[in-house]
C-alpha cells in the first residue's frame, strides 16, 4: 500500500505553505492541482513547487471546479503507482493530527473509501450546518441505508483502482457536487465506506468558492441523477441491505 496527499486548490495561498510544511512530516508525496487559481497565485504556487521536493504541481488553464481538479489528482496518483490517496483541503480546515489514524483506517480495510464526519466548533456558518442534512437525507434515500453518515467532508482517503475505474465509466460533477457523488457511486460498486469523527474548523478570512446558485443548481441535478440511478438499482441496493 501507497500513500500520497492530493490538495485541490484555487486562490487559497493564505495558509497553503503552512500546510505543506504540516504535511511534510508524514513523509508522504503532495500533488496539488491549481484549478486555474489566478496569475499572481499560480507564481506563487509554482514558487512552492521549486521549494519542497515532495511537491508535484499540476496546472489547470481554465478553472474546472474542486470535483475536476480532485479527478485530475486522483487520476494522476493512480497513474503514478499509488494505491491510495488522501484528499486534504487547501484552507486549512481539517485537524491533521487524524491523519495517522485515517492511515491506519485505511491499511485495516485496504478496500475502503475512508471519510471524515465532521464535529464542528462555532465557526461553521450557521447556513452550511443545517444546509447538510438535506443532503443526508437525499444520500439515505438514494443508497437506501443509513450508513453513510456525512457524505460532504473533503478529507478523505480514496482508494485508487476502484475510484479510477469509476472515473473513467461515469462523467462525475466537477464542483461541489463531486464529493457525494462519488461516494454515493462507490459505495453503489460494493466499495466499502467508513467514518472517523474529525474537528473542522472555519478559518478567519477563509475564502468560500461555493457559488450559490450554480453549485444549488448542479447539486440538484445530482440528487436527481442519483434518485433515478437509484430506482434502477433497487433490487440490489434492497437485497444488500438483508443480506447484510
Amino acid at each position: 500500500m501507497s500513500y500520497c496527499f492530493v490538495i485541490p486548490n484555487f486562490n487559497h495561498v493564505l495558509v497553503i505553505e503552512d500546510l505543506l510544511l504540516e504535511l511534510r512530516g508524514f513523509n508522504l508525496p503532495v500533488i496539488m492541482v491549481n484549478d486555474g487559481s489566478d496569475h499572481d497565485v499560480k507564481q506563487q504556487f509554482e514558487k512552492l513547487d521549486s521549494k519542497y521536493d515532495f511537491l508535484t504541481l499540476v496546472n489547470h488553464q481554465i478553472n474546472q471546479g474542486k470535483g475536476g481538479a480532485m479527478q485530475t489528482a486522483l487520476a494522476l496518483a493512480h497513474d503514478l503507482g499509488f494505491s491510495h490517496a488522501i484528499q486534504v483541503d487547501a484552507d486549512g480546515q481539517h485537524d491533521l493530527t487524524d491523519i495517522k489514524k485515517i492511515i491506519k483506517l485505511s491499511q485495516n480495510s485496504p478496500s475502503a473509501l475512508i471519510s471524515g464526519m465532521p464535529i464542528y466548533d462555532e465557526s461553521v456558518p450557521k447556513h452550511r450546518f443545517y444546509s447538510r442534512y438535506i443532503t443526508h437525507v437525499w444520500v439515505w434515500i438514494e443508497t437506501l441505508s443509513l450508513s453513510l453518515k456525512d457524505s460532504m467532508c473533503g478529507f478523505r482517503v480514496y482508494p485508487l483502482k476502484d475510484t479510477s475505474v469509476l472515473m473513467n465509466k461515469v462523467a462525475l460533477g466537477k464542483r461541489m457536487d463531486f464529493d457525494t457523488e462519488v461516494m454515493v457511486r462507490l459505495y453503489w460498486a460494493n466499495v466499502p465506506v467508513e467514518f472517523f469523527k474529525t474537528k473542522v474548523n472555519y478559518p478567519e478570512n477563509g475564502i468560500s468558492h461555493f457559488q450559490p446558485f450554480k453549485d444549488n443548481v448542479l447539486i440538484s441535478w445530482m440528487h436527481t441523477r442519483l434518485f433515478f440511478g437509484m430506482l434502477l438499482r433497487s433490487p440490489k441496493l434492497i437485497f444488500r441491505k438483508f443480506k447484510n
